[in-house]
């Protein structure tokens, strides 16, 4: 479904993480470049970058990558688990039918079917709390040992996913299990212990000894076992009122925010990402009600055959049917996750305008941190779903009464068919609109990679922008490094002169290229980019001696060209009257930067690693510009000078500065202006004299003394 990846760059970060496993490792060692290669969401501590996230979802991407090279196969498995389980659940709860129908309202609700396509830790968590309540459950049931060690294994692992998640799932069943103990000790003493005592402290002693696994590794990756990853991130970013922080966005986390946000997020998930919508979330409200009913009458809410005989069993022990504790505890659900979620200013943040569900993380995926709810809303909707359809003869018996019994048949399948097809629309219409955002963000990305496809990569080093900051995969997520840094392609981050340089120096031998783009990045699916992929080289010397060659459109009167590298010096001069085509000489030696013309010989000092940027400028009568700018990264050696080239280069419209919304694309003539042509070479001059001739040739053949060259030198501007 996702190509190229969702716009929830989180993916980036779980199968960046999924690869150093399979490496074995948990951090990327990047040493002093940690910084031009830092991942989305990683956190760098003295050259190692490590991620804020636990390894236990990107371990089970990491499985299917070892085995099959492919890590949709995780995604898969997962979602048919997942399906499978709320089958088992549903089965326990309410006989085989509950389970079937259960199953399938999991499987085809909208959240269900776009999160689990995303390499995301949400659908993979709940596979783990899923799985411990079954065990559980069957632990219950059965009195079985295995059972209960099966469920401490899985909220601990769950545990180590994602903590709060797995909390806020456990409580109910957390809740149960101590009211048990507390009974079982109470009716039977301390010693020897029963077997309900046995079973629950084997499901939390094994609990508890992920609980020891995940606090040795805050302590492996952060230096504290109470310092969780994504708190060494981002301190003010977990649970909690107040002020809430992650890198520059922050707000005021009040109870007020965090009940209206909530309530949206909530109302959301009923109306557009359960299955059916409304109509789904109706019938769940429904199977609520019915098991209520159930439960005063003093029975659990059976509709269909169960799974044998261990269904009602009622032993020495004290075990009864799950059926009535099991619903309860499932209907928990509909009390921990949504007040534990109250606490989590992350389900503010997913929404980008609130009362817009087309709009932000929610548009997308749904609200996510409340994914677990599916589980309890599936089951009772299944409840109430089963529960009508035994209904169906009594009212073909009463249609009869009115109409002959072909004719009631008749109407009662046509109610059917007309209730499936309903609903699969209503479905069908849920799902639609996130899937088209999707799939217009993977058509954007697609056009963003196009030169990267076309592109053959052995013993390559990528430069990327950086449009959302110095992150890695953020926004370009598809473009990931291998863990050890050594693959055929890496990719560094375009950040400065003097960095650009280490990360150059680091790879000597690689083939080099700086991947850009004309336009503003954004998080908008409909606004693209243009792509460019260029190669570039170190060009070294004594002397350089560069010539800027632009094409002029008409009705430009004069010519402004400027030479600066960042400090206070500048150099620059003006020409009248220019003809179609205009040429900037320009030079570099390891005293600095100068302009090739008569009177313009100042010298421009490099303080270190530089960007030096010429201009030119070409101005029209009433005063509108347009602004020839190359940044060239410049250093000076110990025999002269270095340069990457070609310099970036851009067009700018009435600004002479401005940035990836003007960037120079040659091989695309319908991306400028009519006249606009923008060509730069360098070669070495060693022994050549860094002035130029008096009687340089202008572009139209004449002597810039015929010329009549206007010279200025500005200092300070």
């Amino acid at each position: 479904m996702f190509g190229y990846h969702s716009s929830n760059h989180d993916e980036a970060v779980y199968l960046l993480q999924a690869a150093m496993l399979l490496e074995g490792q948990l951090a990327v060692q990047a040493g002093e470049l940690a910084g031009a290669f830092r991942p989305w969401f990683f956190i760098e501590d003295g050259g190692r970058l490590y991620p804020k996230y636990t390894p236990v979802p990107a371990a089970m991407f990491a499985v299917s990558m070892g085995l099959f090279g492919e890590p949709r196969v995780t995604l898969a498995v997962v979602a048919a688990a997942n399906a499978a389980l709320v089958y088992l659940l549903g089965t326990m709860l309410a006989g085989r039918r509950v389970g079937a129908v259960a199953a399938v309202a999991f499987a085809a609700s909208p959240m269900a079917l776009v999160t689990t396509a995303a390499f995301l830790p949400y659908a993979p968590t709940t596979l783990w709390n899923l799985l411990f309540a079954v065990a559980y459950l069957r632990g219950l049931r059965d009195g079985s040992a295995p059972a209960a060690a099966v469920a401490g294994v899985a909220i601990g692992i769950a545990f180590f996913a994602r903590p709060f998640t797995a909390v806020l799932f456990a409580a109910p069943f957390v809740c149960h299990a101590l009211y048990r103990v507390v009974a079982s000790l109470h009716r039977e003493g301390l010693w020897p212990p029963s077997g309900a005592v046995r079973r629950q402290g084997l499901t939390a002693a094994i609990g508890l000894c992920f609980v020891g696994v995940t606090l040795a590794y805050n302590l492996r990756m952060t230096g504290s076992p109470l310092v969780f990853p994504y708190e060494a991130f981002a301190p003010l970013d977990g649970p909690g009122f107040g002020r809430r922080r992650i890198l520059e966005h922050s707000i005021v986390y009040s109870p007020a925010v965090a009940l209206e946000s909530n309530g949206y997020a909530l109302w959301y998930l009923l109306t557009r990402w359960f299955t059916a919508g409304a109509v789904g979330s109706a019938f769940a409200l429904g199977g609520v009600g019915y098991a209520l009913y159930r439960a005063v009458r003093g029975r659990g809410p059976a509709l269909g055959p169960g799974t044998g005989p261990g269904n009602a069993i009622d032993d020495v022990e004290g075990r009864g049917s799950v059926r009535r504790p099991g619903t309860a505890l499932v209907g928990g659900l509909f009390v921990t996750v949504p007040v534990g979620n109250v606490f989590f200013w992350g389900n503010h943040n997913m929404l980008a305008t609130r009362t817009d569900p087309t709009d932000g993380i929610v548009s997308q995926f749904g609200p996510i941190y409340h994914f677990d709810l599916l589980v309890p809303l599936s089951v009772f909707a299944a409840i109430a779903a089963v529960a009508c359809w035994r209904a169906l003869p009594a009212l073909r018996s009463e249609l009869g009464r009115w109409v002959s019994p072909a004719a009631a048949r008749g109407l009662v399948v046509a109610v059917v068919l007309a209730a499936v097809v309903f609903a699969g629309a209503v479905n069908a219409a849920a799902v639609s609109g996130p899937l088209e955002r999707n799939a217009a963000h993977g058509d954007k990305h697609a056009t963003a990679y196009e030169p990267i496809e076309e592109a053959s990569f052995d013993d390559a080093l990528v430069f990327l922008p950086t449009p959302y900051g110095e992150w890695q995969n953020h926004p370009f997520q598809y473009l990931r490094n291998d863990p050890g840094l050594d693959g055929d392609v890496v990719y560094a981050l375009d950040r400065g002169p003097g960095e650009d340089f280490e990360v150059i120096d680091a790879y000597p031998d690689r083939t080099r290229y700086r991947y850009a783009y004309q336009g503003e990045w954004t998080p908008d699916a409909a606004r693209r980019v243009t792509p460019k992929l260029e190669a570039i080289e170190p060009r070294r010397g004594e002397t350089l001696r560069a010539r800027t060659t632009v094409g002029v459109p008409d009705r430009v009167d004069r010519v402004r060209v400027r030479l600066d590298a960042g400090g206070d010096e500048r150099a620059g001069y003006t020409v009248e009257d220019p003809t179609e085509s205009f040429a900037v000489g320009w030079s570099l030696r390891g005293d600095g930067a100068r302009l090739d013309a008569p009177g313009a010989d100042a010298v421009v000092g490099l303080d270190g690693p530089e960007t030096v940027v010429v201009t030119v400028t070409l101005v029209q009568p009433g005063g509108s510009t347009l602004t020839y700018r190359q940044e060239a990264s410049v250093r000076t050696t110990e025999g002269g000078v270095e340069v990457v080239w070609p310099p970036e280069r851009y067009v700018c419209r009435l600004v002479t500065e401005c940035g990836n919304e003007g960037t120079y694309l040659p091989d695309d003539p319908d991306a400028h202006l009519d006249g606009v042509r923008f060509e730069t070479r360098i070669e070495s001059a060693e022994g050549a004299s860094d002035r130029p001739a008096t009687r340089q040739a202008a572009p139209n053949g004449e002597t810039t003394a015929e010329r009549q060259w206007r010279t200025t030198r500005t200092e300070n501007q």
